[in-house]
């Protein structure tokens, strides 16, 4: 059999070349298999049975399960890679048993008044009388950050890998390469996102077309992840916010708003870029007051009169 790090290297390598994952899942990847190259050092035969069951309830005891069941998964798929290149005659996990019970985690929102009052945060800011140009310019840029979070329900990675060429004023239109290289679009049907994005663009048009992306740092680079997180955090404190609000929560949120305005599910799937309405079904939690909305507005018993 090859050597393990070389069968590594290799499907990393078809990860990168044939399969264009993106940075942040082959960084994952990487992570997960060094790992197992790791806890097989002193192992003839890293497939075998007895040695992947040992590996497996090791990460179950160091791992919270979502995260055991990630670096479970990243190997199976190294296990089926080695297969289809007749390196390993059998899939090893055929004869495993993986399964475990994860618990059901409903997705963190942001109270639409808490949106309401980091927007209005982030304009106050903006129309600040003792702001430098500088200044003016990092508010611009956040007031666009905000709307799209909020208007899209996008991921971070996904707005922070904007280029200018996705965004289309004249119909209104987003184009986003989300996981799996898939692409969709989307609309952006509200007037003052579209004006907090047109502010944005004129004021960086020089340095997107330097750069080659939409959102731009102090260094004239792509506008980081990280950066995104920083600036909210920035936002949430000087609105007085005591909660620890992340990227992804807009998104949480987006989806979550949305199902209690009735969207269909469906439309929902297709708006967060989900290959599978499994993965939408998180939102399907209902808030405390759409239950009592229900209750209220839907129920038979209010139809039927009180008996005399």
């Amino acid at each position: 059999m090859h050597d393990l790090q070389t069968m590594l290297h290799d499907y990393l390598s078809y990860c990168t070349l044939q399969k264009k994952l993106s940075s942040k899942t082959l960084k994952a990847y990487a992570i997960d298999l060094n790992q197992f190259l790791a806890f097989s050092a002193k192992t003839p035969d890293p497939f075998d049975r007895a040695h992947l069951t040992m590996y497996i309830r090791s990460l179950n005891q160091q791992y919270k399960p979502k995260s055991a069941k990630r670096k479970i998964a990243t190997l199976k798929a190294f296990c089926s890679y080695l297969v289809y290149e007749d390196i390993l005659k059998l899939h090893p996990f055929s004869k495993i048993r993986t399964s475990f019970r994860e618990p059901a985690l409903l997705p963190r929102t942001i109270p639409l008044d808490t949106i309401q009052t980091l927007l209005k945060t982030v304009y106050a800011m903006k129309r600040h009388p003792r702001l430098t140009p500088k200044q003016h310019r990092h508010a611009l840029r956040d007031i666009a950050v905000l709307e799209l979070l909020f208007a899209t329900g996008i991921r971070v990675s996904e707005l922070s890998f904007l280029k200018p060429e996705d965004i289309t004023f004249t119909d209104r239109t987003l184009k986003i390469y989300g996981k799996g290289a898939r692409e969709r679009i989307l609309y952006i049907e509200n007037p003052d996102v579209i004006n907090a994005l047109q502010a944005y663009e004129k004021e960086f048009f020089s340095e997107m077309e330097a750069c080659g992306f939409f959102f731009i740092n102090n260094w004239r680079a792509r506008y980081s992840e990280q950066s995104v997180r920083n600036m909210i955090r920035k936002y949430t404190k000087l609105a007085g916010c005591p909660l620890h609000i992340t990227p992804h929560m807009f998104r949480h949120s987006f989806a979550t708003l949305l199902l209690e305005e009735d969207v269909d599910i469906r439309y929902i799937q297709n708006l967060l870029g989900h290959s599978s309405v499994t993965t939408t079904q998180i939102y399907t939690h209902i808030s405390a007051n759409k239950q009592r909305k229900i209750l209220a507005d839907k129920h038979p018993r209010n139809r039927i009169l009180k008996g005399e």
